[in-house]
């Protein structure tokens, strides 16, 4: 059954709704965008960079221990001057020897200014421990891309009794004439401790030295590891110029 208003012209059936349909072209305009450089320009925030003095913890300090190893107790001894020296001059750490622990303890004070000041006298302190010079683990404070690697022997091959020590031999060379020829020759500085090698300095250079060790230990002669290291050599000097 239909029921009809006659005031107002129209039909109405039991379940639709009164309200006037939308027009389409309401519709259209709805879904235009506006013009983004029609907008006005809103002004993005600006976030300006960090003090390092503001970095800073300011609740607490930050404290790091480095365990030292039975074997560079007394060097640690002798050298400890040259250690902490740097530590507190050129980083601004506090700096104390743990004797009954064996470790070294560095701690931030509000004379540190950056804020891996507490990483980088780690990893100094962790590069002596692990047998460089003190001299050669101040590089570690002064710049940036230098990185300490460090690996095994048998990481490389599975040696054993003379096998091992033969290899051990022909990394080091007579009088450590080949270990100072890497050295020399890619730019940094290597430890030989036992079956453990420690290299450091840039990403490129430890690669190429990694490269020629592990070279000797698979078996080849030094002839033939000096050879690829003139070439790495030469090219290193070309690209410098």
């Amino acid at each position: 059954m239909t029921f009809g208003t006659q005031d107002a012209g129209l039909t109405t059936r039991p379940g639709s709704s009164n309200v006037p349909q939308q027009n389409a072209d309401d519709e259209d305009e709805l879904m235009i965008d506006t013009d983004p450089t029609t907008l006005a320009t809103s002004s993005a925030p600006a976030f300006p960079p960090i003090a390092p003095v503001a970095e800073r913890t300011t609740l607490k300090s930050e404290t790091r221990r480095i365990p030292i190893p039975p074997h560079r107790m007394t060097p640690l001894k002798k050298d400890w001057l040259n250690i902490f020296g740097p530590l507190t001059e050129i980083l601004g750490l506090q700096v104390r020897m743990n004797v009954q622990r064996r470790c070294v303890e560095i701690r931030t004070s509000k004379h540190t200014k950056d804020i891996g000041a507490l990483q980088k006298g780690a990893d100094f302190i962790k590069a002596y421990a692990l047998g460089f010079d003190v001299n050669d683990a101040i590089a570690l404070l002064r710049l940036d891309d230098l990185y300490l690697d460090s690996f095994e022997i048998k990481d490389v091959k599975t040696l054993h009794g003379d096998h091992l020590s033969r290899a051990i031999g022909r990394i080091a060379g007579q009088d450590g004439k080949t270990k100072f020829t890497i050295e020399n020759t890619t730019r940094t500085r290597i430890v030989l401790a036992d079956t453990k090698i420690h290299i450091m300095g840039s990403f490129q250079n430890i690669k190429i030295a990694r490269d020629a060790i592990v070279s000797l230990i698979l078996g080849s002669p030094p002839g033939k590891v000096y050879a690829g290291l003139r070439t790495v050599s030469s090219r290193m000097k070309q690209r410098a110029l």
